[in-house]
């Protein structure tokens, strides 16, 4: 994926990020959001939907883009603000938080799914744009491997659960620790499957 889908908008506005977040389907843990400005006219080989790449290959990508951008913003919002706000608005905050750890600030943001009236900056959504953007796949690589990281080491912390192997999605491994185990504290009581156990465990 090259830099042409983001030529126009450089054109236009000059200093444009790409803005990504992961982690809005699981059943513990953050939902992380990074934003990514490359230099006008980079070039990056190898940039994709970070779901489309295999974990070697979104690390490597991960040092690469480190290297290559001149501003990288990561924001993350813990499961208990998930429960407070929900999932929507939560990310929200997440891209938000992203945005506003930049150090530099764009003039234009470009935003993986449809346009967000909640989201205070100027931008445009881009309905798969993590596979179109280079500069949103950028920072959808960035987002989940800062995203796994943490859930590794939370496995350290909650190990009965195996965060390091199903990063809080509801897989079988992960749903079969949770009934057996109950909630821990990073598991987003508003989800259902956590809500159902934590009822279940508590009349038990």
């Amino acid at each position: 994926m090259g830099p042409g889908f983001d030529r126009p908008y450089h054109a236009r506005h000059g200093v444009v990020a790409g803005v990504d977040e992961v982690g809005r389907g699981p059943l513990a843990g953050p939902v992380v959001a990074a934003a990514v400005i490359f230099p006008i006219g980079y070039v990056l080989r190898g940039l994709n939907d970070s779901k489309r790449l295999t974990a070697e290959k979104r690390t490597h990508l991960f040092k690469r883009i480190h290297a290559m951008a001149i501003a990288i913003g990561v924001g993350i919002v813990e499961s208990d603000q998930i429960d407070a706000l929900n999932i929507f608005h939560a990310n929200v905050l997440a891209m938000r938080k992203a945005l506003e750890a930049l150090s530099i600030k764009p003039a234009f943001t470009l935003i993986d799914g449809p346009s967000l009236r909640w989201l205070a900056y100027p931008h445009e959504g881009i309905i798969g744009g993590d596979g179109k953007s280079a500069l949103i796949a950028a920072a959808s690589i960035i987002a989940k491997v800062t995203r796994d990281r943490i859930m590794v080491e939370l496995h350290e912390k909650y190990p009965g659960y195996d965060f390091h192997r199903h990063k809080g999605y509801g897989t079988p491994l992960h749903l079969e620790r949770l009934r057996a185990l109950g909630p821990c504290p990073i598991h987003r009581r508003s989800f259902a499957p956590v809500a159902a156990c934590r009822t279940a465990t508590t009349t038990a």
